[in-house]
């Protein structure tokens, strides 16, 4: 396996990776170890499917097209249209959550350090200005942090894991907490479990980098989503195992109070500061990435001049309706994530299965995801079905 290789699976699972990953118990911990995995592979199978068909409409499309370009190709522009509304209420509603979780651990190391109790909404506002303003730096700064920031986060991840793992409770890890309706947890987990796979905006940029190659690409997307698996996995087992479903699923789906329940766990301070460390890298890496993102998309969307004043409009674009939410909707992290299972679901399951059927009418020839029509119809109806939980959970029936 040559280093390019090597470096596209660690792009897949290093954009699937990151704050998701702390949703997971506080969106599980009601079903208990093995329900939650059975979850974990279900919807890692769907993220693995629409990968690979991804895959195919890029490749058929041309090597190079963006899935912008591929839209407009296969769908027109009411194909495009519709894909950048999902991608934006994507970017807006991740952005949301990742700006509700980073004040939920800013209020937690205002009270660690200086013992000092801030106000949820100043700490958003505080998180968004400290860190928001590094996505109008552009993405040669960005990305230096970020590969840092995220090599550190690993670093952190693992050596989480490998403290925990000694001090998992077999009996807290298999644990149920008491629910008046087993179908309203699994109903709100879907969603955010979801989201937690959503690594397919770099399969675009995978295709130009390998040069078309199917085999390597199918290769490089499979071995790349199943790593997040395995970490998630372990993230799972740790969590559950040590503090309990019960205790998770009654802290309401607050980060703090998850990390600072782990971080009780072990008397040591040095495991304490590498969980409350990897809790803030995951949280910032993804951050970092969304908005900049968010940040060049709304440029280009105002085509917003490069000079102080076009690139203080577009912060605003950017910042101010995912802050809105972030200061006025009372959801929590966890929930802001279930949202943006919405739009990917468009993005990432409904608009390849509407170009590949289009495409292979078209033309016969070609790289194929094996299962043809009934897979794709399968897919769709899973598609439903996660906007269907995701919308159950929002209206509470």
């Amino acid at each position: 396996m040559n280093l390019k290789i090597l470096g596209s699976i660690a792009i897949v699972a290093g954009t699937a990776i990151g704050a998701g990953m702390l949703a997971l118990p506080l969106a599980t911990a009601a079903m208990g170890l093995l329900p939650a995995l059975l979850l974990m592979l279900v919807i890692w199978g769907i993220s693995a499917y629409t990968s690979l068909l991804m895959l195919e409409v890029n490749l058929r499309s041309g090597v190079g097209d963006n899935l912008h370009a591929i839209t407009g190709k296969a769908l027109g522009k009411t194909g495009q249209l519709i894909q950048s509304a999902a991608f934006l209420s994507l970017l807006f509603a991740l952005t949301a959550a990742y700006l509700t979780g980073g004040a939920d651990l800013l209020v937690l190391k205002a009270k660690a350090w200086f013992d000092m109790t801030l106000d949820g909404q100043d700490a958003v506002l505080l998180f968004t200005l400290a860190l928001g303003s590094f996505a109008a730096l552009g993405v040669g700064w960005v990305d230096k942090l970020s590969r840092g920031l995220f090599s550190a986060m690993i670093v952190m991840l693992v050596l989480v894991v490998l403290f925990l793992l000694p001090e998992v409770n077999m009996n807290t890890l298999l644990e149920q907490a008491p629910t008046d309706s087993y179908a309203n947890v699994w109903l709100a987990a879907v969603p955010v479990v979801f989201t937690s796979f959503g690594f397919h905006v770099c399969i675009a940029t995978l295709v130009r980098y390998l040069d078309g190659d199917t085999v390597s690409l199918r290769k490089v997307l499979l071995i790349g989503s199943g790593i997040p698996l395995a970490c998630y996995l372990l993230w799972l087992l740790v969590t559950l195992g040590t503090v309990g479903g019960d205790t998770i699923h009654g802290f309401g789906g607050s980060l703090s109070k998850l990390i600072s329940a782990l971080q009780a766990i072990s008397e040591q301070p040095l495991v304490s500061k590498c969980i409350g460390l990897f809790a803030d890298l995951a949280l910032i890496t993804s951050f970092l990435g969304v908005t900049l993102s968010l940040f060049d998309f709304s440029a280009e969307l105002i085509r917003a001049k490069s000079n102080f004043v076009g690139r203080l409009q577009t912060w605003l674009l950017t910042f101010i309706p995912p802050l809105a939410c972030a200061l006025y909707l009372p959801e929590g992290f966890s929930a802001l994530l279930g949202f943006a299972a919405v739009p990917l679901v468009v993005i990432i399951i409904f608009l390849p299965i509407a170009i590949a059927l289009k495409q292979r009418r078209e033309s016969p020839e070609g790289y194929k995801v094996a299962g043809g029509k009934p897979a794709m119809a399968l897919m769709a109806l899973l598609g439903i079905g996660i906007i269907a939980a995701q919308l159950y959970a929002t209206l509470g029936a």
